[in-house]
């Protein structure tokens, strides 16, 4: 009994003593201008990175505070934060009484995205993707600047692919099983809907997924988290759209627990910023949630987003000195109007319900189901037995007569006959085919009908290369509060994909039908289906190939979070499993004996650990540290190198493996937030299939059989094997120099290199075997398609009058050509006509003269963007306006070698005259551009 009683006796003097460690903190936060209470505003304890989230009446509650000083950061979406210190002493409580947060109005620049977000260069340039889409409401300093100034020289974070980022609704991951990254276009347009979002950066750790080295990008779509009220606005840019309107409602949390929020959009251009893009966008959103009781709630969300635009073509430097920087071959005059023949159109529709439950007042598990179907589609035009409609094509540009040594029987359609002879000759022909392009440089789709037409079947159609999608998803995610200090996090997703690929017949452009085989093969290998031989095709029949693809992947994760006065920690971990298929729908004469039916499935099993740790040198002062270790299967796309024509799966096919660290020390004061960053990844085994025609292919096969007479063949590239190595520095300060003048800087600087010989294989139609052309030297050149250098200064004035104004000054550098691994094997060396010997005239000095590198010029941009809003009664009108490249700057974003000449003689030749046929091809930036807002709140 003594003893009991001695033991009450000092739990009690403990808890005692705990009372006296600490205190409560409280405070109300409401908006500046409607002096109205602010629901879902997050306050956060920095030191413990505790949160409290705002209730009806806007106040928040930390109940216990540990005693000394402590820094409380108030935040809301669409408003600029404020920073507290406060002096906390034990047993009193705290309270910051009415907190009153501004309209940031700087958030309208994330419309501004659309220009980078959705003009992706992806279609024909995988290697040119901005990263900044999953930064547009990141209020990390760096990584606004990355976003918004960088983002238009296609600057991506730490040299990393959008695929090695996750981006998700509602916890449900939006990147396409096919290629890893996400398909911005699915919710374009509504940025009203999607501005509720949560970071992570590099590794660091995140509530909904395990994640992976480029960070994560949650967009939360439940309805009762949207501020209440209606808000509509009018904009005009001058960029791949023109005008847009949106409008949106939310309702907030009604007294019967529903809430729901509705946003429609509409985007349209007759012509962008380049030649011939048009482009027509229309955006549906709805949420509705249902709360039952306090612990249940049912969330259903709907995305519909229709896009359709149309490309711009890379273009040569000849093409580019002839036709200027805007120019775009893809487009030709048709009755009046300017006609695209290559347009992108997507049309995926999103349904999700979402089932939120309150275990406890420690533990709470979101479950989520999604279902999205619908349609991807890339048009361009197809020909048989006919010239090549492009106006760029190489017979029709002044290069032909120079640098060919083959004799050109005509240039244009036949009506300059000739041959290549003498210089006197070469000059005469060459000027000819420039006063042809010159006055034909656009497709002649009148030709193409009149063609048809005297033909009767057509000899070019309009056709796109389709992709039809199903896929579900489910996935849970648990949240647990285990202890004051530890917390709990894991969540299982399963996702199930058929995907439906085929070319689509759009326009017979006047013919009566259309002959579906490969004029480029002979005999039943020019039957694309040899169940159907010879089969005319007409509007809206699939032809050329057809098949499927299926995916069923389940990714399981889990960690916990240590967290301390001084120090937290988290470890986490993730086990993942894939299993792809493909079935193909035709028999390809081509590859009849594995091309219909089921192939083989392909599995893959990945894991990943994960640690991180931030020690807290004051309130203010922070040391942050992450590492990852982890695998990660290759995607649908990199798994079937010829999945049109065939079943065959990439030989040696392996599982990337990824390490990474970082390190920062951040700086989060009342005036001045910085952060500095150290970081490392390695991607090894990384895959890579592209598609082109070569020229002088010289490897014999082991039978002794030339590839060709003449060694060239439309191929499949498949390079295995490659490693990338990235390695640099972020560094981002942001300081209040007085009330009204903030002042930001950031630097980026980068070393991202290739660090091995991947091994090239190139599958080849004209002999259906796959050819093993043995190593690329590729190790020590630079990753392409990205400045490596990026650095801003930007000073903002903000006036107590809501108006505000601000300029930056960027500049890019070290951005890179995208470099042919096949040029870099040993048969750049060889002659196809020589029997495999070498040529006599190679030699080391000059082929590493032919194949170095080309560096792009380095960009200077200024950025001016500026901003007003009034309060009339409870209304809110405002405008939002912003210059990018204020004069007119000319830069290329990326490009890439052309890969068609495939040895030292050929390659030579093409770069011996003033100008070359099959130089690389580049992609320009915007030059000066705007966008402006006007929009109304109430």
């Amino acid at each position: 009994m003594k003893k009991l009683v001695i033991s009450l006796l000092f739990v009690m003097q403990m808890v005692c003593v705990w009372a006296q460690q600490t205190a409560l903190v409280k405070g109300a936060v409401v908006d500046s201008k409607t002096q109205k209470p602010l629901q879902n505003a997050v306050a956060t304890l920095q030191s413990t990175n505790e949160t409290a989230i705002t209730n009806s009446e806007g106040v928040f509650v930390f109940e216990k505070v540990a005693e000394g000083n402590q820094v409380v950061v108030i935040s809301s979406t669409g408003y600029i934060s404020q920073t507290f210190n406060l002096e906390v002493k034990a047993g009193q409580p705290l309270d910051l009484g009415v907190v009153i947060l501004d309209e940031d109005i700087t958030t309208e620049r994330q419309l501004s995205l659309i220009t980078i977000t959705e003009n992706d260069l992806g279609d024909d340039n995988g290697n040119s993707e901005s990263t900044a889409g999953l930064l547009q409401a990141s209020r990390d300093v760096f990584m606004q600047a990355a976003a918004f100034d960088f983002g238009q020289a296609r600057f991506r974070v730490r040299g990393l692919d959008n695929e090695y980022g996750k981006t998700m609704i509602n916890g449900v991951p939006m990147d396409k099983l096919y290629d890893g990254r996400p398909q911005w276009s699915n919710w374009g347009g509504l940025n009203d809907a999607t501005r509720n979002q949560e970071f992570t950066i590099g590794s660091d750790i995140s509530d909904y997924t395990f994640g992976g080295i480029l960070g994560t990008q949650e967009i939360n779509t439940r309805a009762s988290i949207f501020r209440p009220g209606t808000r509509i606005s009018f904009s005009g840019t001058n960029t791949n759209y023109s005008w847009r309107m949106m409008g949106t409602h939310a309702s907030g949390m009604d007294e019967n627990g529903f809430a729901y929020v509705i946003s429609a959009s509409r985007r349209w251009a007759q012509e962008g910023y380049f030649e011939g893009t048009d482009y027509s966008a229309n955006s549906f959103f709805a949420s509705v949630e249902k709360r039952f009781g306090d612990r249940h709630s049912l969330n259903f969300t709907s995305i519909y987003a229709q896009n359709s635009r149309g490309k711009t073509s890379p273009n040569t430097q000849e093409v580019i000195d002839l036709a200027g920087e805007k120019y775009n071959s893809y487009w030709g005059w048709y009755n009046g109007k300017k006609r695209n023949s290559r347009d992108k159109d997507v049309e995926e529709p999103i349904f999700m319900l979402s089932h939120y439950w309150k275990i406890n007042e420690q533990s709470s598990l979101n479950t989520n189901v999604s279902y999205q179907f619908g349609s991807i589609g890339n048009s361009r035009l197809d020909f048989n037995y006919t010239r090549n409609p492009d106006p760029t094509y190489y017979r029709n540009l002044p290069s032909y007569y120079s640098t060919q040594f083959e004799n050109p029987n005509n240039i244009g359609d036949g009506e300059i006959p000739g041959y290549i002879g003498n210089n006197v000759e070469n000059t005469l022909y060459a000027d000819l085919a420039r006063q042809r392009f010159l006055n034909n440089r656009q497709i002649n789709w009148n030709k193409l009908y009149r063609d048809n037409l005297e033909n009767g079947e057509s000899l070019a159609v309009l056709y796109e290369d389709r992709t039809d999608d199903k896929q579900f998803t489910a996935n849970s995610i648990l949240n647990a509060q285990l202890t004051d200090y530890l917390v709990l996090n894991t969540g299982a997703t399963f996702r199930k994909l058929s995907s439906h690929n085929f070319q689509n017949l759009l326009d017979l452009l006047g013919g009566s039908s259309y002959l579906d085989i490969d004029p480029f093969l002979v005999g039943s290998a020019q039957q694309t289906d040899l169940d159907n031989p010879n089969r005319r095709v007409v509007e809206g029949d699939d032809f050329g190939y057809n098949y499927k693809l299926y995916a069923d992947v389940i990714d399981v994760f889990s960690q916990f979070k240590f967290n301390f006065n001084r120090v937290d920690f988290y470890v986490s971990g993730n086990y993942a499993y894939s299993e792809y298929q493909r079935d193909g729908i035709y028999r390809n004469g081509n590859y009849a004996d594995n091309s219909k039916g089921e192939s083989e499935k392909v599995i893959f099993n990945n894991y990943g650990i994960k640690g991180g740790a931030d020690f807290k040198i004051t309130g203010r002062h922070i040391l942050e540290f992450n590492t990852v270790y982890m695998t990660k299967s290759p995607t649908l796309r990199n798994t079937f190198p010829n999945a049109r024509l065939n079943n065959n799966v990439v030989e040696g096919l392996e599982n990337e493996k990824i390490f990474s660290a970082d390190a920062s020390y951040i700086i989060r004061a009342p005036k001045l937030k910085a952060r500095a960053t150290g970081y490392f990844s390695r991607i090894s085994d990384a895959t890579d299939i592209g598609f082109y025609f070569a020229e002088g292919l010289g490897i014999l096969l082991p039978d002794q059989t030339q590839i060709s007479t003449n060694g060239n063949a439309f191929v499949s590239e498949t390079v295995t094997g490659l490693t990338k190595q990235n390695m640099g520095g972020e560094f981002g300060i942001e300081y209040q120099i007085t009330s009204t003048l903030k002042a930001t800087a950031v630097a980026a600087y980068g070393q991202y290199t290739y660090d091995s010989n991947p091994n090239v294989k190139l599958n080849i139609d004209n002999i259906r075997r796959t050819v093993d052309f043995g190593e690329s030297y590729l190790k020590d050149y630079k990753q392409p398609g990205m400045p490596q250098q990026a650095y801003s200064f930007e000073l903002e004035y903000r006036d107590p009058h809501y108006w505000w104004v601000g300029a930056s000054v960027n500049y890019l550098a070290d951005n890179y050509l995208d470099i042919s691994p096949l040029l870099r094997t040993n048969n750049f060396y060889v002659n196809p006509a020589d029997n495999g010997f070498a040529f006599p005239e190679a030699n080391e000095q000059d082929a590493k003269a032919l194949l170095k590198q080309e560096k792009l010029d380095p960009a200077t941009l200024i950025n001016i963007t500026g901003g007003k809003s009034w309060k009339i009664d409870n209304t809110i009108i405002g405008i939002f306006a912003s210059v990018n490249n204020v004069f007119d700057f000319s830069y290329r974003t990326g490009g890439f070698e052309q890969a068609r000449n495939a040895n030292f003689r050929q390659l030579s030749q093409d770069m011996s005259g003033s100008v070359r046929s099959f130089g690389p091809k580049y992609f320009y930036g915007y030059g000066r551009n705007y966008f402006v807002n006007l929009y109304v709140n109430f």
